[in-house]
């Protein structure tokens, strides 16, 4: 699945599991498709290896910033797969993704998001 705002940087742990970063920030018009693009990510996580758990197979971290470094409300909810910014900023948005899990789930992720990780 190609992407076009989210680019990974992988860190490896010891026992095999790892981690993904991605820092994007856009203007606000081009919010909606960043924010697709990161629903695609954790929508995809969930359908193979079920629901986030810090205990489980996956789990994720997911904050935003406005241009002065004030944290947006961002959230993603996982019975719709569905991630929202109730109240966008008037400009610039810096969001940050962390996706981790298990050896397992480091060896789909590169291979679901190859130009990502």
């Amino acid at each position: 699945m190609p992407l076009d705002y989210l680019i990974f940087d992988p860190t490896d742990e010891e026992d095999g599991a790892c981690s993904f970063d991605a820092l994007a920030s856009v203007l606000p018009d081009r919010l909606p498709a960043l924010l697709r693009e990161v629903q695609a990510v954790l929508a995809w996580a969930q359908g193979a290896f079920g629901g986030p758990d810090a205990d489980g197979e996956w789990d994720y971290e997911l904050q935003a910033t406005d241009e002065g470094g004030e944290l947006v409300a961002i959230s993603y909810d996982a019975a719709r797969t569905q991630v929202a910014v109730p109240q966008p900023p008037a400009g610039r948005i810096t969001l940050g993704l962390t996706v981790r899990g298990s050896a397992a789930f480091a060896d789909a992720f590169r291979a679901a998001f190859p130009d990502a990780a």
